[in-house]
């Protein structure tokens, strides 16, 4: 199998169900957007595979759910159906139980944060900035065209996870967060 169709190289690309679109059209952005987010979530496993190896097993199967989730989107608004959404509560609800586990292990949040303290927490907020943006073009999305109504929770939950996954593994390196202080206060 060829890489390169040529296919492409007006600006029109084919959905799973073969309908053509431009390669522009708020969908394939949505899940063009979903791709990098799962390609930085890989360079973050990458990063913290030494480190915190226990975490391994919980991003790939997040990298499995984002490649459904893009799966899901790369059929036409027409052909949107339960029968081609993978994406359900129960990923969410999954989620939420993990955040529950890592929250219970960390100091009580008082006051807002910055992104770093470490290479792999601020790799986590990276992921978790991209999140936010992934959902923000679902949500723009959803306003146009039918998606799953499964996907925008999930997708909002993840960022939860990985601002609760961040602090955590900056916890589990014994390093301390780093805190916003307002401008009065610098």
């Amino acid at each position: 199998m060829r890489i390169y169709t040529r296919q492409g190289d007006k600006g029109m690309t084919r959905l799973a169900d073969a309908t053509r679109i431009a390669k522009n059209h708020q969908r394939v952005a949505s899940y063009g957007d979903i791709d990098e987010l799962n390609s930085h979530i890989g360079l973050f496993a990458a990063k913290i595979a030494d480190s915190h190896p226990e975490l391994l097993a919980d991003l790939t199967l997040i990298q499995q759910e984002l490649f459904d989730l893009g799966g899901e989107l790369a059929f036409s608004s027409e052909a949107q159906s339960s029968a081609i959404w993978q994406v359900n509560e129960g990923w969410t609800a999954r989620l939420e139980s993990q955040i529950d586990h890592y929250s219970a292990q960390l100091p009580p949040l008082r006051q807002f944060i910055l992104p770093g303290g470490s290479e792999a927490a601020a790799q986590a907020h990276v992921v978790r900035t991209l999140t936010r943006r992934c959902e923000r073009q679902l949500l723009t999305l959803s306003e146009q065209e039918q998606i799953n109504p499964a996907v925008i929770p999930y997708v909002n939950r993840l960022s939860d996870w990985f601002f609760t996954l961040a602090r955590f593994v900056l916890r589990q390196e014994g390093r301390g967060e780093v805190c916003w202080v307002k401008a009065a206060d610098r």
